[in-house]
Formats: structure tokens, sequence, C-alpha cells
């Protein structure tokens, strides 16, 4: 059951489906997976077999300064990525955890512009 669907979330019709044949033209992904009770689906495990096969793997690290050790309000999110806590979908994100979203984006798009140049 899809974890969005079994929240009552209404579906998002604005968000594109890629196909695996698209994937090819990326120069960068960023992956994002709902959890339910801390772990993420068994089948995503398999990511980090990937890094084996020449998959970068480029987590944010404690690169996000302060704001990775606020503790005056509850925030997701963890030197691996950024990240959020939905609950039952009430609580919007923060303006913290919207932060580290870019400063993701940001290390993302600049080690990938990197290894883009350099070939």
């Amino acid at each position: 059951m899809c974890f969005c669907l079994w929240l009552n979330a209404p579906p998002k019709s604005d968000v594109p489906i890629i196909e695996p044949d698209m994937l090819n033209g990326a120069d960068g992904l960023i992956f994002g997976f709902p959890t339910q009770f801390g772990m993420k689906a068994a089948h995503l495990t398999a990511i980090t077999m990937l890094e084996h096969h020449g998959m970068i793997y480029v987590p944010i690290g404690y690169t996000f300064g302060h704001c990775m050790f606020e503790m005056k309000e509850v925030k997701g999110g963890s030197p691996y990525g950024a990240g959020t806590y939905a609950g039952d979908g009430t609580r919007q994100v923060s303006e913290i955890e919207l932060l580290q979203v870019f400063h993701q984006e940001n290390i993302l798009a600049t080690i990938t512009k990197k290894l883009k140049d350099a070939a």
C-alpha cells in the first residue's frame, strides 16, 4: 500500500512521472521516499549497492552549519540528507527543513557540475 495514500494525501497531478530511460539524460539524481517507523522501503536499500557499481553518493555531511544542531523545534534531516516529519499530514515543512533541502540541492549541483566539467 502506498504510504501517501494510506495517509489520505491527495494525488500530485503536477508531479511528472519519469520512465527509466529518461534517467540516462540526467547529470544527477536526488531520491526522495517516505519512511514508516524510521525505515525506508526494503527495496530502496539496494541503492547503496549502486555505489559498488560506480554511483557517486553525495551526502550533505555536517556542512549545514548551526541549523544541523538546532534543538528549539522538531525537525527532520541528518548528515545523509534533508528530511521532514509528516506525521498524520497536518504538520507543514519548517523553514529550517526547507533551507536544508536547498543546501542539499546546491551541494549536489556543485559536485555534479565539477564532475561534468572534468569529463
